[in-house]
């Protein structure tokens, strides 16, 4: 074989190798998407658990619409805000990667990224609309949520991502900040942004006495919540997974510093632990130890890549205790009625996840930027605060202003299904007869 046609070979054999990498990239982030939709069947279930019989369906249709209108509005916007501002709000020229109208945007053979990266983005927009959606059930309108989850899942949150969990976002390239899961981006400003709107919309009718003491409204169905709960635990395995990137047969983060799968497997199922340990301890409520396996999750998401899995633990554990009892406050001493703890879970799950990293990983290097640090995640954490709930008050605020925010007393009073919803939840649960004794009726009867 003379040199041409063995050299031939080797650039045959070179482009077969890279293109088994490209496609194995491909592959993982497909199945990434597809396991964070267990998210929203769990934030489905769960929701629909926690609300009272009368208003399950409008509260499970809340999450099928978010999901439903964000595809599209993350398609022509959401995309485009990630690549056009990570150093402030001056227009990156990568936004040209986000245009509709550009290669990247559709179909192209010579494009194996763009698709599945805009896929996962999406479906962390979408995970930002359910995180508001639990803690509105009950009074909300149906209009009015689905505003507001476009507001935040194609346009707040992901202004917040291209900020801070980009590879030259100025959050990083600023004050350091590493936040690996997303804490910040995504669950604290969703959380936040549930808080601004909570403040508007206002408490459920009879959920504080005159004289401020609160009355427990409990949801429907238990073992729903508690099964959705999980679902979504088995989500963020596709979540973090798409919080990493394959780079050629390595792991990088999102900063790009290198990390492993089994970095994320270990602190991710004893985030998961701990936080359920954690706020079993403190409520001894099945709903707050599952909430929990959240608060965990989010508590170490922000170091997965760093942290001794015992200190993972540690973290999470600390979490689970801890956010329990601000949800608690919130609700007794701030009079703010989060059905589900939203607020406390991902918006302060989120707080204590990014100043851990500032504790507990001081000092460990990024590429672009300063070394990790308390103040420069403290600093970060601020912003994530700010960006969440001045667009979450300022909408919800002008929602309300208009009349279109919350639904009319007497509609909250018979259920929201009765007025958003054509169909029964329960349509045999009032046919049922009672049985009053005497002979049990034969089977024919």
């Amino acid at each position: 074989m003379d040199n041409a046609a063995l050299l031939a070979k080797i650039e045959a054999l070179e482009a077969s190798v890279a293109l088994t990498k490209t496609v194995n990239a491909e592959v993982f982030y497909w199945w990434c998407t597809a396991l964070m939709i267990a998210i929203h069947a769990g934030f489905l279930a769960y929701e629909m658990g926690a609300s009272r019989a009368k208003n399950a369906l409008a509260s499970g249709l809340k999450n099928l619409l978010a999901f439903a209108f964000l595809v599209p509005a993350f398609y022509f916007f959401g995309w485009w805000i990630y690549l056009a501002f990570p150093t402030g709000f001056s227009i990156s020229e990568a936004s040209s990667g986000g245009v509709v109208w550009g290669e990247s945007m559709g179909p192209n053979l010579g494009d194996n990224a763009s698709g599945i990266f805009w896929a996962a983005f999406t479906l962390f927009a979408a995970t930002t609309a359910s995180i508001m959606s639990g803690a509105v059930i009950e009074r909300i309108r149906m209009s009015a949520f689905t505003i507001l989850a476009v507001i935040l899942g194609a346009f707040v949150w992901i202004l917040g991502a291209s900020w801070g969990w980009h590879p030259e976002g100025w959050l990083t390239s600023t004050f350091g900040l590493h936040d690996i899961g997303a804490a910040g981006c995504v669950h604290m400003v969703a959380g936040f942004f549930t808080l601004g709107v909570l403040i508007n919309l206002g408490p459920r009718l009879g959920r504080f006495n005159a004289d401020g003491t609160v009355n427990h409204i409990s949801g429907h169905n238990m073992p729903m919540s508690l099964i959705g709960l999980m679902l979504i635990v088995m989500g963020f395995f596709g979540f973090l997974g798409g919080c990493i990137l394959y780079n050629g047969g390595t792991w990088m983060t999102i900063y790009n510093t290198p990390t492993t799968l089994s970095a994320f497997a270990f602190n991710t199922l004893m985030g998961v632990a701990g936080g359920m340990i954690g706020s079993y301890l403190v409520t001894r409520d099945p709903f707050w130890m599952m909430s929990g396996a959240l608060i965990g999750v989010i508590s170490s998401a922000p170091g997965l890549d760093v942290y001794y899995p015992p200190l993972a633990f540690l973290i999470s554990f600390i979490g689970g205790c801890v956010i329990p009892k601000l949800a608690d406050m919130l609700l007794t001493r701030f009079k703010i009625d989060d059905a589900v703890g939203a607020v406390a879970v991902h918006g302060l799950g989120g707080v204590w996840g990014l100043l851990a990293v500032g504790l507990f990983a001081a000092g460990y290097p990024n590429v672009n930027g300063p070394a990790i640090s308390f103040g420069g995640q403290f600093m970060s954490m601020i912003v994530f605060a700010l960006l969440g709930f001045l667009p979450g008050f300022a909408a919800s605020y002008v929602l309300k202003m208009l009349g279109m925010l919350r639904t009319d007393p007497k509609v909250e009073l018979a259920g929201l299904d009765v007025a958003e919803v054509p169909v029964k939840a329960y349509p045999e649960a009032s046919t049922i007869p009672a049985f009053t004794g005497g002979e049990a009726l034969s089977p024919a009867e």
